[in-house]
């Protein structure tokens, strides 16, 4: 498993501009903090932001959340979702908002929509084996384990020459192609960030990891390989559905996927047939 000392980091953190942490996170973070949490003081704090109130009633009430009723207002969130899913749920949005395309060689719009469809799968897979795998931490987990590919967008105008050659070398990662040009990759970039923003330490640890096909055979944490092995297949069905070709760890990994989510190859197939009839309704909502 890939452990990163001070140093790595201190030299992640020179000469490298990462998004700061949005006062809304910070505050929500110091309400949580507090001894006896006030679901009231959590509900004011996020109805202040508009377009982030709007963007957590919209996720709750998709399909991917299964709620018998609609939820209406921020508070009703809370309470439906608790205070724990609640924040995760406007760290992923804010997440979103923080990179400025005038300064990213990539399009952020492209980008989003790969992550956001990698995180509704995985709440999909996590819906689908809910009796196995914890849905708390998925939906973000989906939207951050990438983001270091934005952030290195921002602080290298030639990034985008990079993307290109690792999408014609099926037989390199693009972990590989970046070590090779800059020293660092976005598995690392993306720790870093949000290790800042103080998201979870497992969290953090799979941010590192997810190119690592060691991860799964030396974690120790049940809950940690679940969601791990959850964020690799749905990484891999929104690969297929979009290039028709498998990403290019899967093959490095399935065996160890499966195995911990205990499905053989006709479990699989099914959990891919209910992603794309997910995915053909969500484009028939769109339409």
């Amino acid at each position: 498993m890939i452990d990163l000392d001070d140093k790595v980091l201190a030299d992640v953190k020179h000469g490298f501009n990462l998004p700061p942490k949005p006062a809304l996170i910070s505050e929500l973070q110091a309400a949580l903090a507090a001894p006896d949490p006030d679901l009231n003081d959590i509900a004011s704090i996020i109805a202040h932001d508009v377009s982030t109130s709007a963007a957590v009633l919209k996720i709750i009430n998709s399909p991917l959340y299964g709620l018998a009723r609609t939820v209406t207002d921020v508070k009703q969130a809370v309470v439906f979702l608790g205070l724990d899913s609640i924040s995760k749920l406007v760290t992923g949005f804010l997440l979103k908002q923080t990179f400025g395309q005038r300064k990213c060689c990539i399009s952020l719009e492209r980008f989003w929509d790969n992550a956001s469809d990698i995180a509704d799968s995985i709440m999909v897979i996590g819906n689908k084996l809910k009796s196995r795998v914890p849905i708390e931490n998925l939906h973000l987990l989906g939207l951050f384990h990438d983001a270091g590919i934005a952030a290195m967008a921002v602080n290298y105008p030639d990034y985008m020459e990079t993307l290109i050659a690792a999408n014609k070398d099926y037989d390199k990662l693009l972990i590989e192609h970046e070590e090779e040009k800059y020293e660092t990759n976005h598995a690392i970039i993306g720790y870093f960030l949000a290790a800042s923003w103080n998201l979870p330490q497992s969290i953090c640890q799979m941010i590192l990891c997810h190119h690592d096909p060691e991860f799964l055979g030396n974690c120790k944490d049940d809950e940690q390989k679940l969601a791990f092995a959850a964020l690799k297949m749905a990484e891999n069905f929104v690969h297929i559905n979009k290039r028709f070709v498998a990403a290019p760890d899967w093959h490095l990994m399935k065996a160890d996927v499966l195995k911990v989510l205990n499905l053989d190859e006709d479990d699989y197939q099914d959990i891919k047939e209910d992603l794309d009839e997910y995915f053909l309704e969500q484009d028939g909502v769109s339409d």
